[in-house]
């Protein structure tokens, strides 16, 4: 009777409020049930990503050919280089977090502040590449067709390089303005921008140049050999080959031209299917809203350090408590650099 009682006053002090359940304070649990939670909903959105990609895998764009570009370096071919820095500095933002972190422990006022200074600016470089490549993303670079059954066609030379629709397009005369409010009647909604060309101007151009060839979004994995009159264009990936139809193949494709694509936003894609960049932005954006959210949290943090707050009151568990998440925005973008960059 005496070790039941025992055990019950022992149940009663450890979740009376008087001890920390596991050595956790309140605020680290209800940390670590917030990130639980985010965790989960960043789960669902990559699952989802996983269903769409399993079932489009045919047409779905190869991030080697999408994501090329690198800052001041204009028309030089670095698939995934930047992508990768960008990984390379989030990272290295969570190693000064865990510095200032243990400099807490230690009650180093001076290194807690240098680290977490080092931790924002990590996040804010971070905040920005992203930012710079959703520009070129939106922006393109090659230009594209979309025909009417809604396939995206691009165009390559003979050697299979892409080519650019500014290189063989031209501009013809009488070609028509883009209808706006300011330009129509009241009761007309305004029309989608016009694209830098029209489908007749690609049309013209791709009939003068003979040498021009289209290539589709159809991936291959294998080399299909009963394929006599298809070319396939090896990319950056060597399991992954695309289509490169005949002349007269793409003739016909052109012909069934319906819209120039520039680019990708919601409602069309210039590397393939249209799902690939809303999910990019959505998954994207909203891992930049939760960095930009933890830059914004670990700022104040770092001027409570400066001032002294913590010092005051001789603990600096509140660093360790950003620090958690900190540590999950990074742990949530090696998943999303490996589903979107890597697979």
């Amino acid at each position: 009777m005496g070790a039941t009682v025992t055990t019950a006053n022992k149940t009663e002090n450890t979740w009376g409020g008087g001890n920390e359940p596991m050595g956790a304070s309140y605020g680290k649990l209800m940390m670590w049930f917030f990130i639980v939670s985010d965790a989960l909903t960043f789960s669902g959105f990559l699952a989802a990503y996983g269903f769409s990609r399993f079932k489009f895998i045919d047409n779905w764009p190869l991030a080697d050919e999408v994501f090329t570009h690198f800052p001041f370096m204009h028309g030089v071919e670095a698939p995934m280089y930047y992508v990768a820095l960008m990984t390379f500095i989030l990272i290295f933002s969570s190693v000064t977090m865990v510095l200032a972190v243990d400099a807490g422990h230690q009650m180093k006022q001076k290194k807690v502040a240098v680290y977490m200074l080092l931790t924002i600016v990590g996040g804010l470089i971070f905040v920005g590449s992203q930012a710079w490549e959703w520009k070129n993303f939106i922006k393109g670079e090659y230009g594209a067709v979309e025909t009417k059954g809604g396939s995206i066609i691009q165009f390559v030379n003979k050697e299979g390089e892409r080519v650019k629709l500014t290189d063989f397009v031209v501009h013809l005369p009488g070609q028509r303005e883009e209808l706006t409010r300011s330009k129509g009647r009241w009761f007309m909604k305004d029309e989608e921008s016009l694209a830098t060309f029209s489908v007749a101007e690609v049309q013209a151009a791709y009939k003068s140049h003979p040498d021009l060839l289209v290539r589709t979004e159809k991936i291959y994995r294998d080399k299909p050999e009963d394929k006599a009159n298809t070319k396939l264009q090896p990319g950056l990936n060597h399991n992954k080959k695309r289509e490169i139809l005949t002349r007269a193949e793409s003739d016909i494709m052109v012909n069934n031209a319906h819209i120039v694509v520039e680019g990708a936003n919601l409602q069309h894609n210039e590397y393939g299917s249209k799902l690939f960049a809303d999910f990019f932005f959505f998954i994207t954006g909203f891992h930049g809203f939760h960095v930009f959210s933890g830059v914004i949290i670990n700022f104040i943090i770092f001027l409570n350090v400066v001032l002294g707050t913590y010092e005051k009151r001789r603990t600096y568990e509140m660093v360790e408590k950003v620090g958690l998440y900190w540590h999950f925005v990074d742990l949530v973008w090696v998943f999303v650099f490996t589903f979107f960059y890597l697979v």
